[in-house]
C-alpha cells in the first residue's frame, strides 16, 4: 500500500476524490492485466500461428 499512495501523491490524483482514485486505478490494472495476457498468449500460440498479409 506504500507503493499506491506514492504513486497517489506524485500525480495529479492526490487532489481527486476517493471514487476517482479507485476507478483509475481499477482501469490501470485492468489494461495492465490485458496486456499481460495478450503477451502470454502470444508467447504460447505465437509459433503454431498463421499470419497472411493481404487486402
Amino acid at each position: 500500500m506504500d507503493v499506491y499512495y506514492t504513486i497517489v501523491q506524485n500525480t495529479s490524483l492526490k487532489d481527486m476524490p476517493k471514487w476517482f482514485k479507485a476507478t483509475s486505478l481499477l482501469l490501470f490494472t485492468a489494461i495492465v492485466s490485458l496486456i499481460l495476457a495478450m503477451c502470454t498468449m502470444l508467447f504460447m500460440y505465437g509459433p503454431n500461428m498463421v499470419i497472411r498479409y493481404g487486402y
